[in-house]
């Protein structure tokens, strides 16, 4: 088991000035302390993001490749020491070590993919002109943008906030990452090892509760990458909004799972129970409704109880279900559960007793009103409300019927792609549950309350860029029409060549 992390110093790289008031780190299992951190306040704030601004003038001014070979140095260090790792992030966020371990090489892959295809997707390269413009060369690049300030969330510590820090470093940016005040050994772990592979303050870490992350938004930063709940996002778009500094927002979501009368139904349960219970339920894309057809939905409901009777949420090394990290939560889980129970839903599984002081047990909800808070709020515990539905019309119906479009799922073996389309929602998966966040080169993100713009992929290397646009013109255009000299006839001939071009509809 490694050391408590002692407090970071100014003397590491990455590491902003220690301030007088601190903070500890606590395992939510056991309530013992992690680690003791700084409080950093908004002058900490703003002289890390100045220091990461001088930092962004030389980690910009290397080509791609030179950037591929340092991020390709620190991946190959978080490879190396995975299981220090995944200790630490089982120690603040109480789950399972081999789950902490496959969240590591998630974060790693995505990583190395984007070290990997930052110059193609943003390097320059040439557009077409068009035919009014045939004189002019075309050329479109991305620049970075310079310092991104990144927020992170507890839930997965690793995976998503390397999601936009691995993208903003590839494309050329600096970083200044604030974790969650759940989870800051996990955050200070990667900027450490990021110096030691680097040397040079490009990703930098503070942290703290929410009074820090308000002044990193206020601090200056070029872009704010954040995720959490909605509600906390709204007022992250509010602090950054006073400086006009743009945001991408991943928040919450409710995410429906879809079965088909022709799905694969043991499959199916599998997967709809990982993805509710895993993680002890506390994943944004996560199952948290489950719509089945009216065919299957006995067999269903079976399969996923008999599977879910065998779980339970406890400490030990041998746990699949670790405890909830967060201890306000276990307040909306429960009043969730009450809720279901108390308009005429039913517990098949676990129910009003499910919600300990620490720990959730898993509690499969049939029957519930889709109007309740158990159907609507997101719940983020290890719940899941089970509904039978006459047809997929009505499942495509119902599972777009909350504010929230994160993530879905489908089970179907001839119509997955058909009811897919027609979900609501940033990302689909098909007989698989979640399985486009561990594909690099898709992007992750949703809509309505779930959020907007993009991590992974090319889209997520973009997102921490601007479009820098080039027209550079190899020889004089036949029509001078930019000019005050222009002639009634260049005018004419003008007019004729858009109508052979464009006046045919």
């Amino acid at each position: 088991m490694t050391q408590a992390p002692a407090r970071p110093q100014s003397s590491q790289p990455g590491q902003p000035a220690p301030s007088g008031s601190t903070f500890e780190s606590l395992d939510p299992a056991t309530g013992e302390v992690v680690g003791t951190f700084p409080v950093h306040g908004e002058a900490e704030v703003r002289a890390a993001v100045e220091r990461a601004r001088s930092a962004a003038e030389w980690w910009s001014a290397l080509s791609f490749k030179d950037r591929k070979v340092y991020l390709t140095t620190w991946k190959a260090a978080i490879t190396r020491r995975m299981p220090e790792l995944a200790e630490l992030m089982h120690r603040e966020t109480g789950k399972p070590r081999s789950d902490a371990m496959l969240e590591a090489t998630l974060g790693i892959d995505h990583l190395a993919w984007a070290a990997g295809h930052a110059g193609k997707v943003l390097g320059r390269h040439r557009v077409s002109p068009g035919m009014l413009m045939v004189n002019q060369a075309a050329t479109v690049e991305f620049r970075p943008l310079g310092v991104v300030g990144v927020i992170g969330p507890w839930n997965y510590p690793v995976f998503t906030p390397l999601g936009s820090i691995a993208y903003a470093l590839a494309a050329g940016n600096a970083v200044v990452f604030k974790p969650s005040e759940y989870t800051p050994a996990v955050g200070e772990w990667l900027a450490r090892t990021f110096g030691e592979c680097v040397g040079r303050p490009v990703l930098q870490v503070v942290t703290g509760r929410g009074e820090t992350g308000a002044a990193l938004c206020r601090s200056g930063v070029d872009k704010v990458a954040f995720t959490g709940s909605t509600g906390t996002g709204k007022k992250v778009m509010a602090a950054c909004a006073e400086t006009l500094t743009p945001v991408v927002i991943e928040a919450g979501g409710k995410d429906p799972l879809i079965v088909d009368a022709d799905a694969d139904v043991p499959a199916a349960a599998d997967a709809a129970l990982w993805g509710a219970c895993s993680n002890a339920g506390q994943t944004c894309a996560g199952v948290e409704r489950v719509y089945v057809h009216e065919r299957v939905y006995d067999e269903f409901l079976a399969e996923i109880t008999r599977r879910a009777q065998g779980l339970s949420a406890e400490g030990g090394d041998d746990a699949k279900i670790g405890p909830i990290t967060m201890p306000g939560q276990l307040g909306v889980i429960r009043r969730h559960i009450d809720d279901a129970l108390e308009r005429g839903g039913r517990a098949v599984v676990g129910g009003a007793d499910a919600v300990g002081e620490r720990f959730v047990q898993p509690t499969i909800l049939v029957d519930v009103p889709e109007d309740s808070a158990a159907v609507q709020e997101e719940t983020f515990g290890p719940t899941m409300t089970i509904a039978k539905v006459r047809d997929m019309d009505e499942a495509v119906e119902l599972a777009n019927g909350t504010p929230y479009g994160l993530g879905a799922t489908v089970f179907s073996k001839d119509n997955g792609m058909a009811i897919a389309e027609r979900i609501r929602s940033g990302m689909t998966a098909i007989n698989a549950v979640i399985s486009f966040a561990a594909i690099p080169s898709l992007p992750f993100g949703g809509v309505g309350d779930s959020g907007f713009g993009r991590i992974h992929g090319p889209e997520g290397l973009k997102e921490f860029t601007y479009a820098k646009a080039i027209a550079r013109q190899r020889f004089k255009p036949a029509l001078a029409l930019t000019t005050f000299e222009r002639t009634e006839q260049a005018d004419r001939r003008l007019a004729a060549i858009v109508k052979v071009l464009h006046g045919r509809g």
